[in-house]
């Protein structure tokens, strides 16, 4: 019984390495996915690179398969503003009016959320 011919990338990843390399890539799309989703900002970018090298010699092949990811720092914060007055933090921008008496202290809202 003959092997049939493969003529199909999708088939050829699937055999590589028995089932491993794409099992691999599988496990890099779940990581990447799980990263984004964890990301605090709700926003970002993951990048997947699969490249296959092929090497020829007298009638056989050598498929090398390698897969790479670039995620996104999971813990990395966008930045908060904050103004200086009296030697400590605001939230108050030191040139808008507050109405309610002058700038607002930034403890105050954390002491609110506990």
């Amino acid at each position: 019984m003959s092997q049939p011919t493969i003529r199909k990338f999708d088939q050829m990843i699937g055999l590589l390495h028995r089932g491993k390399f794409a099992e691999k890539c599988d496990d890099v799309l779940r990581e990447a996915v799980e990263t984004l989703e964890a990301l605090p900002g709700e926003k970002g970018k993951a990048k997947i690179t699969v490249e296959i090298e092929i090497a020829y010699q007298g009638g056989r092949v050598d498929v090398t398969p390698t897969v790479k990811s670039k995620l996104p720092e999971g813990d990395k914060f966008g930045a908060t503003p904050f103004w200086t007055h009296e030697g400590g933090l605001s939230t108050q921008h030191p040139s808008q009016i507050d109405m309610f008496g002058g700038p607002r202290d930034a403890t105050e809202r954390l002491r609110d959320r506990a």
